[in-house]
């Protein structure tokens, strides 16, 4: 199994409480931390609202922190969970990610998916389109990337977007262009172009829904004439690690404190329930150990943490390190 690690971006109150000044201190440090360690990649999200409710708190932007991961690590690969298709031209982004490749070495991945945040398209004027058109952009702006990528320029007159002959260069350095991770499970769009274009995908990590999205993605595959087994299936965990029941109740009783002056206490619940329930990496490493050793055995092969104390401590980031992560390699 390979491994990523969620670098705290404020999208979930993940720093509140520090000054923005410092923010990018504690940012570039968890990401320096993983490109000396056994990660594989780092992660942020690509979202401008807070959540589980939108508030003032900062929310750092996905590319520019690309950038600026690229240039402050040697090792680790750097990937956002998702990139939302229609925040950005499609080739204006596909020009964005292979610079980012050049100033990395190429070491970008393209996380892409559909988006879903209501308020924040509608408070940034993209309107809120219906699912089938979110999911023709998709599709439309991946076609756009990967010709950007393979041939130095795209031309699509689709739909939703219209570009021609627009010149992306210089290639990413990665041979075939940077590769996709199409995120999301929707069964009759986002599964089938994962099928066609996807080195990677991203869907449910909890047991029944991973296999059920496998196999729909499996029959797409059929279907295109694609190798299943050619996709690497991720899955994002949110994680609370402790030795102990007890210091795990303790962790999550202080996350909570933590969001509690945010965003209230209903919402501080909400906030909690998430990292308790579906599809988790919350309690002891012989817990998680379990429960993802299960995941491996039904063909997951990478799995993403997010830790909602990363900024403040790490202490359960170096616990996975030591006692989980070599138990699952």
């Amino acid at each position: 199994m390979r491994f990523g690690l969620f670098i705290p971006q404020g999208w979930r109150h993940d720093l509140v409480g520090i000054e923005p000044a410092r923010h990018w201190e504690v940012m570039k440090s968890l990401a320096q931390h993983a490109d000396a360690g056994q990660w594989e990649s780092i992660w942020v999200f690509d979202h401008f609202h807070t959540v589980p409710v939108p508030t003032e708190e900062a929310t750092h932007e996905a590319w520019t922190l690309m950038s600026a991961f690229a240039a402050s690590t040697s090792k680790v690969r750097l990937g956002q969970m998702c990139t939302c298709m229609s925040y950005r031209n499609p080739a204006y982004l596909a020009k964005v990610a292979s610079t980012v490749d050049i100033i990395s070495g190429g070491r970008t991945e393209m996380g892409i998916g559909g988006g879903w945040y209501e308020h924040e398209w509608r408070a940034y004027g993209y309107g809120f389109p219906p699912v089938s058109e979110r999911l023709g952009r998709l599709r439309e702006g991946v076609e756009i990337m990967k010709q950007a990528w393979t041939t130095g320029s795209a031309t699509l007159d689709g739909k939703y977007y219209q570009v021609d002959g627009a010149i992306v260069r210089p290639l990413p350095l990665q041979e075939g262009g940077i590769p996709f991770w199409i995120a999301g499970g929707g069964e009759k769009v986002t599964l089938r172009i994962a099928a066609e274009y996807a080195s990677y995908t991203n869907f449910s990590g909890d047991p029944e829904g991973f296999e059920h999205k496998s196999a729909i993605l499996r029959a797409h595959c059929d279907d295109l004439g694609r190798d299943f087994g050619s996709i690497i299936r991720s899955a994002n965990y949110g994680a609370i690690v402790a030795s102990t029941e007890a210091e795990v109740a303790d962790r999550i009783a202080a996350v909570r404190a933590r969001v509690l002056p945010y965003i209230g206490e209903e919402k501080a619940d909400a906030y909690v329930h998430d990292y308790l329930n579906g599809a988790t990496a919350v309690g002891t490493p012989e817990q998680i150990v379990e429960r993802l050793t299960d995941m491996k055995s039904r063909g997951l092969e990478y799995a993403i943490f997010n830790f909602p104390e990363a900024a403040y401590d790490r202490s359960g980031i170096e616990l996975l390190e030591r006692e989980v992560l070599p138990a699952l390699v």
